[in-house]
């Protein structure tokens, strides 16, 4: 072959690698496993539970995911534990959700359509969380799985689980003020962990980001 021949292969080559990673990324489901396993890693019935698939869907969609290098596993007694093969994968989730949301009208609307249905609902910035935790009275709630928090969560969060919201703020004294996050912009939990906060009459606030994206800002 001469030099533009060899040049043409490996472009092939190249790019024939890069479309594994584009066709695996081709289900929403794949991505909707990839993003629980980027909030911590999960048994596979756990994966299956939180995206209200069967365990055998969820094991042929992991193999696919195992096959382009983006999860790997371990074992735990019986269970088999799957999580991300490389931090990179995160922070690319996070570049295609903002990718998303600017080039797809339909993922703005989507937000909207969330925003509007909990109109009494207000986002707060990194910046005035950090500055109100300073002040005192204010907390700032992880309402993920609590196995998620102990992976990796919002630096001074506490780990109050929406089944454990309620009877968290029974031992809340009343001019407490409180922000919630879950797993990123988009996750309704997050919205609806503030409504019930204030439907006890604190003031809320929900937290936009993701542990993941409040690190990296």
């Amino acid at each position: 072959m001469d030099d533009k021949q060899i040049a043409e292969f490996y472009k092939e080559q190249l790019f024939l690698q890069y479309a594994r990673i584009g066709k695996c990324l081709s289900s929403e489901r794949r991505l909707e496993i990839l993003n629980l396993l980027a909030n911590g890693p999960k048994a596979v019935e756990t994966l299956a539970h939180l995206s209200g698939m069967n365990v055998a869907n969820v094991s042929r969609h992991l193999q696919i995911l195992l096959d382009a290098n983006l999860v790997r596993f371990s074992k735990k007694g019986t269970y088999v534990i799957y999580c991300l093969a490389n931090p990179m994968v995160a922070e690319f989730l996070v570049s295609l959700w903002k990718l998303s949301e600017n080039q797809l009208s339909d993922v703005s609307r989507i937000k909207q359509d969330i925003e509007q249905h909990y109109n009494t609902v207000h986002t707060i910035s990194k910046q005035e969380v950090l500055e109100r935790m300073n002040k005192g009275n204010f907390v700032v709630l992880d309402v993920r799985p609590r196995d998620e928090y102990e992976t990796k969560h919002i630096e001074g969060a506490l780990s109050v689980p929406m089944e454990e919201l309620d009877a968290y703020l029974d031992t809340v004294p009343d001019n407490t003020e409180m922000a919630t996050y879950c797993r990123g912009p988009y996750c309704v939990f997050t919205t609806q962990a503030v409504e019930k906060i204030q439907k006890r009459g604190f003031k809320a606030y929900r937290i936009e980001e993701s542990v993941l994206e409040w690190r990296s800002s």
